[in-house]
């Protein structure tokens, strides 16, 4: 499954919305300083990794799937890319000084995935974990694209709350001062831009191509139906959390 959007990984970076800059100053702030190295776990094509890179710490990115590293290489040279899941993946004796995972917490193994980023930090480090819930705006909106969804499929795909990372962090145990910043912002999108943000989700990436299509004329017909227009309300969190010097 963590190999699962290599299938798209050259529309991706397009595709998705991109994160709040203030993301930056909230971890260095949190962190004290500038870390000494910034590790960014499932980094895929690199929408979190040109946010990370302000932060002007040097940066390793571990990605599993290698057409996902191949394209965040070549955008990122500066950045020292690896090709190794997170559970396979070595941290440097003493570890580092921060750890970062965007919109990737949840295809780390849940059972390990506290302990393993625990163990890879170095005392007094900085865990920094976020990511996107997608809502919408109207919720007449809301309900429409719902239903045109689930009138091609009606599989059940449960969304997260929010900050479901955060209840995971500090109920690992592990970690001190945990607590989340909220970030909220309206993205509007056309029936094009919609579809292909669709098309990079993994419930569509799982769905056999004739499927896909069928989807994607369902809830491109509905955003048709609202002038072709689609307004996002695009929640992002940010996790921090420190492991006890």
């Amino acid at each position: 499954m963590s190999q699962l959007f290599g299938e798209v990984a050259g529309s991706y970076d397009a595709a998705r919305p991109g994160y709040p800059p203030e993301i930056v100053e909230a971890i260095r702030a949190y962190h004290g300083g500038v870390p000494a190295r910034l590790v960014e776990v499932g980094a895929g094509t690199g929408r979190a990794t040109e946010l990370l890179v302000g932060l002007g710490a040097p940066m390793t990115c571990v990605e599993p799937d290698p057409r996902m590293a191949e394209l965040l290489a070549a955008r990122f040279p500066a950045v020292e890319v690896v090709v190794a899941a997170f559970e396979e993946w070595a941290a440097p004796p003493g570890g580092v000084p921060a750890l970062a995972c965007a919109l990737a917490w949840h295809w780390l193994d849940p059972e390990t995935r506290n302990r393993r980023a625990y163990d890879a930090l170095a005392p007094g480090g900085t865990l920094a974990v976020f990511g996107h819930r997608y809502a919408y705006v109207d919720p007449a909106q809301a309900t429409a694209i719902r239903a045109a969804f689930e009138s091609v499929d009606p599989a059940n795909h449960r969304d997260r709350p929010d900050d479901w990372f955060h209840a995971d962090i500090a109920g690992s145990g592990l970690f001190a001062d945990v607590r989340s910043v909220p970030f909220r912002r309206t993205v509007p999108l056309t029936t094009a831009a919609y579809q292909a943000l669709v098309s990079t989700f993994s419930p569509q990436l799982k769905r056999p191509p004739e499927l896909r299509e069928r989807v994607l004329t369902a809830v491109g017909a509905t955003v048709d139906g609202f002038g072709g227009t689609v307004v996002l309300d695009l929640r992002t969190t940010l996790v921090l959390a420190r492991r006890p010097a």
